[in-house]
């Protein structure tokens, strides 16, 4: 019987941390809506293209650090694909876009929590280094593969022959997004992993 309840519990226990984890993964989704949506800077570019400045993937790396790679990504992944679909310049690149900042979660959480095992130590020093590599590496691929993706996507499956015009553009915005996102994130990260230490909600989320 003790063996049965204490199973039944454990079971009960993993199933809420997975619907906490989902409820927190809708959150980072709203979020990287809100902010791709209305806090981007939209640059109009040849050919009826455009391209932004925004901290949408700020948000993905954010929850990929806190949920992990698989719910981090996920969130980042839906809130910048609604984000698409609702604009008639992105629509057709929602596809892309929901592929590429899933892989900025799964990346970014592989390199914290599988390499670094942010959520196993204490060491706040050990910590940032980890996180700060994680985001590193989640953006750096969006700065590589981003632009790449985008131009064989635009040219191939779109038909746009501007697609090398805009490529350059491309690149520069990744470029700045990638580096005001990894400063956003890690700050972010860092006060709030203590305060979820603080309010007994971080063993939640290992």
């Amino acid at each position: 019987m003790k063996v049965n309840q204490i199973t039944a519990r454990g079971y009960a226990g993993a199933e809420d941390k997975h619907l906490y984890k989902l409820a927190l993964t809708g959150l980072f989704a709203a979020m990287s809506y809100v902010v791709f949506t209305f806090l981007q800077i939209k640059i109009t570019l040849p050919g009826g293209d455009a391209t932004s400045i925004h901290l949408g993937n700020a948000v993905c790396v954010l929850g990929a650090l806190v949920l992990g790679g698989f719910y981090g990504g996920l969130g980042g992944a839906i809130g910048m694909t609604i984000g698409d679909l609702f604009d008639p310049v992105y629509v057709v690149y929602a596809p892309k876009t929901f592929i590429l900042k899933l892989c900025i979660g799964l990346i970014t959480g592989l390199v914290a929590h599988k390499l670094g095992r942010i959520n196993e130590i204490s060491d706040k020093k050990k910590v940032f280094r980890y996180v700060l590599a994680a985001a590193v590496c989640g953006l750096l691929f969006n700065v590589v593969f981003d632009p790449m993706v985008g131009y064989f996507y635009k040219l191939l499956i779109l038909g746009k022959p501007a697609a090398q015009l805009v490529l350059a553009w491309n690149i520069t915005s990744t470029s700045i997004n990638a580096v005001t996102s990894t400063l956003v994130s890690v700050a972010i990260y860092m006060p709030l992993r203590s305060a979820l230490i603080r309010a007994g909600l971080f063993d939640r989320l290992r």
